[in-house]
């Protein structure tokens, strides 16, 4: 019996030792250290990592500036790849086709060819000659290249939330921000193409940041976030992801076929057929919840506590949401660059500074009103907000009168 407390002591101290050298090392690459010196250390101190360990030091390292973040995001890629220990998995769902993981990899290896051959290629050709016809094939891949928001956004509506419940923080706020970075610089890259003005120069160090950041994430992807998903979480969960993935959509390719898993998951209960007596009037849960969904508008609704407790499911959602996100905090429901306007937007309603606040914005092919409501009790006590989504398009365009009885 004593042997067995001793050699469990002596594997918390050797974890404690490998978590204070992770820790230094980690320190090392944010106070500018030399990369191939503390890959040195790394190497002969610590050898290989774990996903659980990873994951720890990006929790703990996880409050960085967005120029820290895009600073240290390709170092620490490079101190990690060849020494993350894989995780044994002899019965291998995820490699079933349909399966999210499944549907992730193919799209990671459709970016990787677009990437690492169209797009390579176009951008030699249009550094030797930046032909209008040499332009266009460019405009053409970077057009392609927008598709990685749907991939993106799975991961951040769909599997970052799983993890939060988890305790795993560190993805949700770095790698959604690396996400932003690709994003924009795609966007400005196609903004670049379409109103071409000469400027070589600028185009080509974009596209080579686009080329390089996209294969980086895919790397962090595969051998990161997918082994940590995995590893954690349950059958039941991995259905609701593939059945809520449809919603959001797929990059440059779709899954062949449904994800029948071995064991047939749990169907969600059916809603209710109960009643809810209101001031006004009563109606059956099925009632209230057609009624809601039949609104032209998006609902959602957070309670005191920030947490996000219900939206309606309309034929036409103008921003995704899944049934992931029930139980998170609005915060992590958000970009992290816009995480500040929401928070001090909560803190005047809790106050009691405002009751309401607007905002409008061009959102793809609409016009997008977004209203935000303290919702308050009888006694003025704030007991949540609700957020009130709509597409103003059809609105603007009306003209005129149209009378009932026309």
């Amino acid at each position: 019996m004593s042997e067995i407390i001793n050699n469990r002591e002596q594997q918390t101290k050797t974890k404690n030792k490998r978590q204070v050298i992770l820790k230094q090392i980690f320190k090392d690459l944010h106070d500018g250290k030399n990369v191939n010196e503390v890959k040195a250390h790394f190497d002969a101190f610590i050898g290989k990592i774990t996903i659980d360990e990873i994951s720890q030091l990006q929790h703990e390292f996880g409050d960085l500036s967005v120029e820290e973040m895009h600073r240290l995001h390709a170092k620490h890629t490079e101190i990690f790849k060849g020494s993350i220990e894989k995780i044994e998995n002899t019965n291998k769902p995820e490699e079933q086709p349909g399966h999210p993981i499944h549907t992730f990899k193919l799209e990671n290896k459709e970016l990787d060819k677009l990437v690492n051959t169209k797009l390579k290629l176009h951008l030699e050709q249009f550094e030797k000659d930046d032909s209008y016809e040499n332009v266009l094939k460019l405009i053409e891949d970077i057009n392609l290249l927008l598709d990685i928001d749907k991939h993106y956004s799975r991961k951040e509506n769909l599997i970052f939330p799983y993890l939060e419940t988890y305790g795993i923080y560190g993805p949700t706020t770095n790698m959604w921000r690396i996400n932003d970075f690709i994003r924009d610089a795609i966007k400005d890259a196609r903004q670049k193409l379409t109103s071409y003005n000469g400027d070589k120069h600028t185009l080509i160090e974009i596209i080579n940041f686009i080329i390089q950041e996209v294969i980086t994430m895919i790397y962090r992807e595969e051998n990161i976030l997918f082994p940590m998903a995995i590893n954690n979480f349950t059958e039941d969960e991995w259905v609701k992801i593939a059945r809520e993935s449809e919603e959001i959509g797929y990059c440059l390719i779709a899954p062949s076929e449904v994800w029948k898993p071995e064991r047939h998951a749990v169907e969600e209960k059916a809603i209710s057929e109960g009643f809810i007596k209101m001031e006004t009037g009563i109606l059956s849960l099925k009632q209230l919840e057609l009624l809601l969904n039949h609104l032209p508008v998006d609902l959602t609704f957070i309670d005191q506590d920030d947490v996000v407790r219900y939206f309606s499911h309309g034929k036409e959602r103008i921003f995704a949401r899944t049934k992931a996100v029930i139980g998170r905090t609005v915060q992590n429901c958000h970009p992290p660059r816009s995480v500040h306007v929401v928070e001090e937007l909560l803190a005047d309603f809790k106050a009691g500074k405002k009751d309401t606040e607007d905002f409008w914005i061009k959102f793809r092919d609409k016009y997008v009103y977004i209203r935000y409501f303290a919702v308050r009790d009888e006694n003025g006590t704030y007991i949540g907000t609700l957020e009130f989504t709509q597409n103003i398009d059809p609105i603007k365009a009306i003209d005129g009168e149209k009378r009932i009885l026309s």
